[in-house]
């Protein structure tokens, strides 16, 4: 039987196999259809919890829906949610509903960055940008991955790690080539992947294959149950305003600002042999 590969189909499919489909089986067929924005965000551990049904049951459920995997099949309740997203003239209608001058409707956007800037200062994970940054150092090559609304992430962390002489590239899909591109990062490399709602599903799956190949993987995104999660050996969780119909970055940019000056610190302190610190600790005594 050939997999659905629209949403549609998919859940009539579903429906219509119902019948024929084992118990267990059933109980994840009906959390399917009443779940499918859970579906496309969440892991299979995930989906078997609050299905309450083991792991290998969703495996199974996908492969009797012709899927050769959970991935497989959730790629296409993803892109289910990326259909969903109104366009940008359908948000602007929606502003004008409510704020008849740009000005008005700007401010509200302006407070939800001010926003994400005070929650970054409170919660970023001082030990993660540690991490991050040692991971970033131990690589032979740093790629960086990002699209959509998360691109300018990418284009930015590429740009300052060569700034600090640290060999980075962007995994830009020029030609089409982004699988290629992905193939040739190796165990001895790093993955640094930026990806929020609605996630891009490229993004998230060729962070999964990383992780598969033991590739170390740094993932900003907003939340623990994101896709990209999964695969990160570091994680930053950045959140996400899904209230306001233009979503800022200028959170997601001041954590990337983060990691590259956590890199240079730790960068300094290894040609330096750690002597800023000792000098800081000598000085901290004689003033005693």
């Amino acid at each position: 039987m050939a997999a659905a590969d629209r949403y549609d189909e998919l859940a009539r499919t579903i429906a219509n196999r119902y019948g024929t489909l084992p118990a267990r089986l059933q109980v994840i067929a009906r959390y399917a259809l009443d779940n499918p924005d859970a579906m496309a965000l969440a892991t299979v551990a995930e989906v078997a919890r609050d299905a309450a049904v083991p792991p290998s049951a969703v495996i199974r459920f996908a492969n009797a829906l012709g899927f050769a995997g959970f991935l497989p099949m959730q790629r296409v309740y993803r892109d289910r949610l990326v259909a969903r997203s109104s366009s940008y003239r359908e948000r602007i209608e929606l502003l004008r509903a409510s704020a008849s001058d740009p000005d008005d409707a700007v401010r509200p956007l302006i407070d939800s960055a001010i926003g994400d800037l005070d929650r970054l200062r409170e919660h970023l994970d001082r030990r993660a940008l540690k991490s991050a940054a040692a991971l970033v150092l131990a690589a032979r090559t740093v790629y960086v991955l990002a699209q959509r609304r998360a691109h300018p992430i990418a284009n930015y962390l590429v740009y300052a790690l060569a700034q600090l002489e640290i060999r980075a590239h962007l995994l830009d899909n020029a030609g089409g080539m982004l699988r290629s591109q992905a193939a040739l990062v190796g165990p001895d490399d790093l993955l640094i992947a930026a990806s929020f709602r609605n996630y891009t599903p490229d993004v998230i799956d060729i962070a999964a294959d990383c992780r598969r190949r033991n590739v170390p993987v740094v993932a900003f995104t907003d939340t623990a149950v994101s896709p990209l999660a999964a695969s990160a050996r570091v994680r930053f969780d950045l959140g996400d305003n899904l209230a306001q119909p233009f979503r800022s970055l200028v959170g997601p940019m001041t954590a990337a600002q983060a990691l590259v000056i956590a890199v240079g610190y730790a960068l300094a302190e290894s040609r330096n042999g750690g002597a800023p610190a000792k000098r800081a600790r000598r000085t901290r005594r004689a003033a005693r």
